[in-house]
């Protein structure tokens, strides 16, 4: 069912700071513009790497689930892993019949990719956040 990571999701107080670290100290050379999703409460922006992406996110709007996690690490930090899958919602149906959490009710939203994201609970990943999407048409 697992399919390639995605990305890892990385919390930060600051994307621009964020940016400066993976341009700047790491060489990181194609990065996407920042964007909203405002329906999540975040700001996000993608580092591109040769197998994979880091998914920089930044609390944006008093609601922002990002919020308890910089409280709990002011400087940011690893927030989510994301794996693709062919079918969110039969992926969402074995993580539950396996008797996982699945956030935000198992209702899937539309995540930053533009296809649906599921995430399960860390207390049932090994106390890691893990984001299922489903495999954009176009990937690969």
């Amino acid at each position: 069912m697992i399919g390639r990571l995605n990305h890892v999701g990385v919390a930060t107080p600051s994307i621009a700071e964020s940016v400066k670290l993976y341009r700047d100290l790491l060489g990181a050379t194609k990065i996407t513009e920042t964007r909203v999703l405002e329906e999540q409460g975040v700001y996000v922006c993608f580092v591109d790497l040769p197998n994979s992406q880091i998914e920089l996110i930044e609390p944006y709007g008093d609601n922002s689930p990002l919020k308890g996690f910089l409280e709990k690490n002011p400087k940011g930090g690893q927030h989510h892993v994301c794996f693709e899958v062919a079918d969110i919602l039969a992926a969402r149906d074995d993580m539950q019949a396996k008797g996982a959490t699945v956030l935000n009710g198992g209702v899937p939203r539309i995540g930053a990719h533009g296809v649906p994201v599921i995430f399960v609970h860390p207390k049932d990943m090994g106390g890691v956040l893990v984001e299922l999407m489903e495999t954009p048409k176009e990937a690969h």
